[in-house]
This record gives C-alpha cells, structure tokens and sequence, in this order.
C-alpha cells in the first residue's frame, strides 16, 4: 500500500519547501515532490538576498518572519545563511529624501534601520565612489543566503531532522480528490495518496489545470544578472541596493514623496526601458553577483521573451555599476537569466480547487525573502491551526 501523507507538497522551490517545513514543524506526515532532479527555476537564480526592508507593510512582516526563520534554521543546520545586513545608497537628493522618508516609516514599523552619513558609508563599504553616494540606509538584521546551495541544505536539513519525504524526478499529470483524499499520479504511474495538496510549481499548474492557467493574470519576469571573478583581499559586506532599486522597490512607494519624485523621471532611459536597476552581493568565494534586468510577457506566453542574453543590458549594467563601486575587477566568469512569475493584479496567486487542492504559486521576486513567513500563515490557514 501507498504510504498516505497528511500533505504533498508539488514543487520544491523555496516557496513549496517551506509550506513543507511548516507543515514538519506542526507533526504532519509530508511529502516534497520534485518533477527535476533539483529545483532549478527562480530558487537558484536569484540574488539571494533577504530583504524585507524593500517590501511593502504587508510582506515586510512576511520577510520579518522569514528572517527569523532562516536564523532559526541556521542555528541548527548551515545553510548559508550570513546575517551582514543590506544598504540602500542614496544618489542624489530626491533618493536621499526617500531614505528618510523610509526610516520614519520603519521607526513606526519598529524594524531597525539606521541611516548612514556619506563618510559613514564610504568608510563601512570599500571602493565604493564618492562622487555617486551621497548617504545611506541600513538595516543590520538582514542576512544573504547562496541560493544555488541553500535549498539543497533546507532539504537535507527537513530530511535528517524532520523527516521529510523528497521525491524528485517525478512529473505530477493528474490530481483529483476522492472519498480518501487527494489522489496524484505521475507520469511513471506511481500514485501518491495525501489528506491535502499544494501547488506551488508553474509547470505542474499549467498541466494540471491549462484553462485556469491561461485564465490566470500570471505574468512572467525574465532578469539578466552577471557574475564576476573571485575579488582578492576585498570584501563587501550584505547586499547592496542602490538609487535605482530606491526607485523601484514596493517599500518606497508608501514613502510620502515617491510619487512626485517618480513622475520626475525619464520614462525613455535605458534603466526604464530594460528594467534595470543595480545591486551588488558578494557570494562565498568572493566573486560579486551584479544584476538585474526585468522584461515582462504573460505566463502563458513565456517563450515570448526569448532564450538568450542581450549583451547591450550586460554591457550596460556593468557601466552603470562602475559609476558606484570601483571593484577591483569586471571580469565576468558567468552570466544567466532567472526567471519568476507573479501576479498582475495581486500579489501573489492563490486558488483552491476544493478544500483540500490548493495552487499556491506566482510569489514573484519576493520569493527568498517572503516564502518562510508567508508559508508559516498559509500552512495555519489551511489545516485550521491556530499558532
């Protein structure tokens, strides 16, 4: 007989991985199905920084939640997690009034920030250029992760110590309720018998439900980032976000000034028309990781944006973030895309088949830093548990 988990879990990205170590946490029996060997998408082709600074009131307090989470995990298990704090760097006036701005609002917030000085900056983060910055933001409780190994250590962490079930190489083509339960099957025609399902994989939702797919307001984002050479004897500390991210990311637009500042800009510069904005992290071995770009088609028309690199947005990256950091070399060892969806209209997607059938996917680029705490919720919200 087939063992009957409490839950399945579809997609082992960090988004399904942690509705799976909530669920460990609360005693149930789970299963972690992976149609890859690995998770390969958006998981591991991102930045690996956990920033709930850069998130609106509500997912702030996921990503808050999710920091003390990863900690917790840390304490027990390495999963890479480095608590080095991130940096916002002001550019000019306007962004320096938006640091502010974000620093009262964090006070009420009661999240801990403390903004930087131009010398304080430049003394905290070497080569950095003193004719870009002109003051800063940080916020010390936020760490960075190495996405490429994190999730892989999260596993193996919920595999020893909690008892997780990871099944991977297996491709879920039918998913139905019955008197029992929830009933999946794979394209190997294994079957798998489970109290609750959750969706959290694109792939598998587009091929198990194609007409609500293609319903769906899903849209996908592709991001071009770069990876230099390893930077001998030089350090940078947390990640780096810079006036372009101040411009762009979800915290700032609760910031009193953003809208007037943003109806200011240019809506023809390159940064707007490839979606650039410039952030900087050191990974383990020293090398910095440089991105990103966003290019933007509905999810059901993904192949719309391409398969390769546009070296103009390379090329254009690397001159944009040699006006801040003179780091000792660009020498770029790797370049790739990453991929991620989320929502139009919402800000992420959620959709229950029937009571024990739920898609839980389209987190978008606030995956690393909001999945834990939001997963946390989720995993309450749906089996009825109060914490």
């Amino acid at each position: 007989m087939k063992p009957m988990y409490d839950l399945i879990v579809v997609g082992s990205g960090v988004l399904g991985s942690f509705h799976a170590y909530h669920a460990l946490k609360k005693g149930l029996r789970v299963a972690l199905i992976e149609k890859d060997k690995m998770p390969k998408g958006a998981t591991i082709q991102n930045f690996g920084q956990v920033v709930p600074s850069g998130m609106d009131t509500k997912w702030q307090a996921y990503g808050r939640e999710s920091l003390a989470i990863y900690k917790e995990i840390q304490s027990q298990f390495d999963i890479s997690i480095r608590q080095n704090g991130s940096v916002y760097l002001a550019s000019n006036e306007e962004e320096v009034q938006l640091i502010e701005e974000l620093s009262h609002i964090n006070q009420s917030n009661n999240y801990q920030s403390h903004l930087l000085t131009k010398q304080q900056c430049l003394y905290k983060y070497s080569c950095l250029r003193s004719d870009y910055v002109k003051a800063g933001l940080f916020f010390p409780e936020e760490v960075t992760v190495e996405p490429r190994t994190m999730i892989y250590r999260l596993q193996e962490f919920m595999i020893q110590n909690m008892g997780l079930k990871l099944i991977t190489n297996t491709s879920i083509i039918n998913c139905e309720s019955t008197p029992n339960g929830v009933s999946l099957s794979s394209a190997a025609n294994e079957d798998f018998l489970a109290s609750k399902v959750i969706i959290c994989n694109g792939s598998e939702f587009k091929n198990l439900y194609p007409k609500l797919f293609n319903e769906s307001d899903l849209e996908v984002s592709k991001l071009q980032m770069m990876q230099t050479k390893p930077q001998k004897n030089y350090v940078l500390p947390g990640s780096i976000l810079t006036g372009l991210s101040i411009r762009r990311y979800e915290a700032f637009y609760e910031c009193p000034s953003f809208k007037s500042i943003k109806a200011k800009e240019d809506p023809h510069s390159l940064e707007k028309k490839w979606g650039v904005h410039i952030l900087f992290k050191q990974a383990a071995d020293g090398s910095v990781i440089l991105g990103d770009s966003h290019h933007y088609a509905e999810a059901k028309n993904i192949d719309d944006l391409g398969f390769d690199l546009d070296m103009d947005i390379d090329n254009f990256m690397i001159q944009e973030a040699k006006k801040i950091i003179d780091l000792p070399n660009y020498e770029i060892q790797n370049r790739w895309y990453g991929t991620y969806s989320q929502c139009k209209t919402k800000d992420i997607f959620e959709h229950t088949i029937d009571d024990n059938i739920h898609i839980i996917t389209g987190i978008g680029g606030k995956g690393m830093t909001g999945s834990a705490g939001f997963s946390k919720e989720n995993i309450n919200k749906i089996f009825n548990r109060k914490e």
